[in-house]
């Protein structure tokens, strides 16, 4: 009763989406009479089906007795291609069942076999249809009555429009197997007994459809059992004959009877691309290699652009934008308070009225389109970052501070790559990605002998976060451009050398900051980086520098250019005095004022100009000490950090030798600055000299005055290390000290002349007696071994009367 109910419901639908006119209405594979007969006639046939349809039998095979046979109907459902197939959803839509199909629409009523099972091979796209044989009629009749009667109706299915509804007598025994094998156009047909030529198998499988090649198993092959492959031209031609030919038996011209198994035989499997891969590893790699870098560069390189511009720009600042639009708002009916000035506000002014001429210098060169760089150079604390950010850019819209310091004191490639990016904004970094690309390229370089090329080396990814930064760069500097212009015309480059004031500046601080492997590295990347910036006309760029030797590192950049170069050297007296009275003066009676400056000038004499210094002399100045004790800790302070630096600690981490360094110390206890050469002929400096003095410096113990392109003088490395200096020297005991270890070294200087000497004068006493040919050398040999000698006994001496002083004092 439920299904007569449901029957009527579905014929209702129908006719309501069919036109108005009582007429049969043809659907894909389905023809219907909207008739009360029809809805009679259907309910019956589709009981009738519903008894004839069964499921694949569980042993895989089907009895067919002698009087019965077994056709194949192709084309009834989607071929299966893959697990997942869109159309058999739709196919489920579909309330007919196969065998309602084609008992109703594909076999004639007066057809005289008796349908007695219909098995669904939805795998193979089609349907098994076991009938009755009546008598006087083969198989092949009834698959000739059929095949008419198919190419007269034109049946075509709605998923495969183009081919029709085809059926084909089964002459072997299908293999009804459910495995997870999908239909493909190639056949693998083994031979069980002798081989079949490839005329047999020709004229076997060519009824169902064309063939595109036929390949047997070479004579000579030892494999078993014999098989040939098969090529169709369409997919549903090897469906049908595997169907229907499998365990076929056909006999060969010699009379020999040979059964044959099919199988479909995928042209390409899955481990044979796999077995590729791991055949071909040297060009296998470096494409997936490629190919990451391919989706690197599309992916990532833009989005980490865009944070380098926001960095630059601080387009992401939201909190400052809306503080800053809320004063702008408010400041008209609203009273701000104003936070109190800092020590050193307003103080600089004060200490920079001498280097107004280089402010505004910079403030011309940055307006002009020079491709150069701009180096501002002077010993740490001299202001240098104050005046270029505080005065020379303070108004500039666009600036990158890129500070060399947080970089190079970084260890590891990962922690210098990781502070790089945080210098510019670059995000975002995988830095543990490249430690596990080193990782599989040992472990491929151990396989095949070579790197797979996954991991990068420090300088490739320092020169990808600068070539990233220096394309935010370029479009920052074009953002400015608009099509109402007046030189709207010329193209980028021409535009951004035209106008040198819509250039972002880049201004990289602490260059050269030390100098080791690690460091080259860096800083000539950062001056290649940097060269291109300016000739480009993408940006002006200022090094920051306590280097004197900066000329060297930049000239391998930029050759053929003249630095503009400003020299920062430590305050006058005048300038250090208002600055430390601009600091102390508030809060103060007269008299304490009067007092204080009448200490000041002694004090500033001895403590130099250093910014950093005089900072830390006022700071203890507002706490209540006069300038003389003030200064007096801050020489003492001086004095035991250079002991620890320079004299104590691991002595083969230092290039250079305590006693070259306190032979500088007593040096300048008798003046204040020393020639160049005069350093250079001491006997501890005789050999390496010059690379001593370049180590002391970058170390901060001296700094080195060129004058005409040459070193000219030495002097302290800071105004205070005066007074510090002398300060050492006044410690009785370890001036001691010192002076007995510079004396030893110099005694084994003068030891090692003498034994050089003697050595000579011994092989001229064994050379043929000519005192006329060698009485000069050996007279020059004796005087200054005689020197030596005298040396040695000097030092001796010393050594003796410095260890009594050891012995009685402490």
């Amino acid at each position: 009763m439920f299904a007569v109910s449901r029957m009527r419901a579905q014929c209702m639908r129908r006719a309501f989406l069919s036109p108005p006119r009582r007429q049969a209405v043809q659907f894909p594979l389905l023809r219907w009479h909207a008739t009360s007969a029809a809805i009679s006639a259907n309910e019956t046939m589709r009981v009738e089906t519903t008894k004839l349809l069964s499921d694949i039998p569980e042993s895989g095979f089907l009895n067919i007795e002698p009087n019965e046979g077994l056709l194949f109907f192709d084309n009834v459902y989607p071929v299966v291609s893959a697990w997942l197939d869109v159309r058999f959803i739709l196919m489920r839509l579909d309330h007919m069942s196969v065998a309602e199909k084609l008992l109703r629409y594909t076999l004639p009523r007066d057809f005289p076999a008796k349908v007695k099972q219909i098995i669904p091979r939805i795998k193979d796209g089609g349907a098994f249809v076991k009938f009755e044989l009546p008598p006087d009629t083969t198989p092949q009749q009834v698959e000739k009555r059929m095949q008419d009667l198919l190419a007269n109706r034109n049946t075509r299915p709605w998923f495969n429009p183009f081919n029709r509804l085809k059926c084909f007598l089964v002459q072997g025994q299908p293999w009804f197997e459910d495995l997870n094998r999908f239909p493909v156009n190639r056949l693998k047909v083994e031979f069980e007994g002798a081989d079949v030529s490839a005329e047999q198998l020709y004229s076997t499988f060519r009824p169902f459809g064309r063939l595109v090649d036929i390949t047997p198993l070479p004579k000579d092959s030892k494999e078993l059992p014999r098989y040939a492959y098969l090529q169709f031209w369409k997919l549903r031609s090897a469906t049908a004959a595997r169907n229907c030919l499998h365990d076929i038996k056909i006999k060969n011209s010699e009379g020999v009877v040979t059964q044959l198994r099919i199988l479909y035989a995928p042209a390409v499997k899955a481990h044979i691309i796999r077995k590729w891969i791991n055949d071909h590893p040297r060009i296998v790699l470096p494409i997936v290699a490629a190919i990451l870098a391919a989706i690197a560069v599309s992916v990532f390189d833009p989005i980490r652009t865009f944070f380098v511009k926001a960095h630059i720009t601080h387009s992401l600042s939201v909190g400052a934008k809306a503080w800053n639009w809320f004063k702008e708002t408010t400041q008209s009916y609203l009273v701000i308070r104003k936070k109190p000035p800092t020590e050193a506000a307003g103080d600089l002014s004060v200490l920079w009225e001498e280097r107004k001429v280089n402010v505004e210098a910079m403030k011309a060169w940055l307006l002009e389109s020079a491709e150069t760089f701009i180096v501002v150079q002077g010993p740490r604390g001299s202001g240098k970052r104050d005046l270029v950010l505080g005065d020379v850019l303070k108004d500039w819209k666009h600036k990158l501070v890129f500070d060399c310091e947080p970089v190079q004191e970084r260890q590891g490639d990962a922690n210098i790559i990781r502070a790089t990016a945080a210098q510019v904004g670059y995000r975002p970094v995988f830095g543990w990605l490249n430690s596990i690309n080193s990782w599989i390229d040992l472990a491929v370089q151990g396989t095949i002998g070579t790197a797979a090329g996954l991991s990068e080396t420090l300088e490739t990814q320092f020169s990808k976060i600068l070539q990233n930064t220096g394309t935010a760069l370029k479009q920052i500097a074009l953002s400015e451009r608009t099509k109402e212009d007046k030189d709207a015309l010329l193209n980028d480059d021409e535009w951004l050398e035209a106008h040198p004031e819509k250039r972002p500046v880049v201004v990289i601080d602490n260059f050269l900051h030390r100098n080791d492997a690690v460091g080259e590295k860096i800083y000539q990347r950062l001056s290649d980086w940097a060269a291109l910036l300016v000739q480009a006309n993408v940006a002006h760029v200022i090094f920051m520098t306590n280097d004197v030797s900066f000329s060297k590192q930049l000239a391998k950049s930029l050759p053929d250019r003249v630095f503009r170069t400003i020299m920062l050297g430590d305050a006058s007296p005048e300038a250090a005095k208002r600055y430390v009275l601009s600091h102390i003066q508030s809060g103060m009676s007269e008299d304490e004022k009067s007092k204080e400056i009448a200490e000041l000038d002694v004090s500033i004499d001895e403590l130099g100009g250093r910014l950093t210094d005089l900072e830390f002399l006022a700071r203890r100045i507002r706490t209540g000490e006069m300038p003389t004790q003030a200064v007096s800790e801050i020489v003492k302070t001086s004095a035991s950090e250079i002991l620890k630096l320079y004299f104590l600690g691991d002595p083969s981490r230092r290039s250079y030798s305590k006693e070259q360094a306190w032979t500088l110390i007593k040096m300048f206890g008798q003046q204040d600055q020393l020639r160049y050469n005069e350093v250079l002929l001491h006997g501890l400096f005789s050999k390496g000299g010059e690379e001593v003095l370049q180590s002391l410096e970058q170390a901060e113990l001296i700094s080195i005055v060129s004058a005409d392109g040459r070193p000219w003088a030495v002097k302290p490395g800071k105004p205070v290390y005066r007074a510090a200096f002398r300060r050492l020297q006044d410690d009785k005991v370890l001036q001691a000290k010192l002076d007995m270890d510079v004396a030893t070294e110099l005694m084994k200087l003068e030891t090692a002349n003498v034994a050089k000497y003697e050595t000579e004068l011994t092989v001229l006493g064994q050379l043929p007696s000519r005192p006329s040919e060698i009485s000069g050398r050996v007279s020059w040999l004796l005087k200054k071994l005689q020197g030596s000698q005298v040396k040695v006994e000097q030092y001796e001496k010393e050594i003796a009367g410095l260890k009594k002083i050891i012995q009685s004092e402490f």
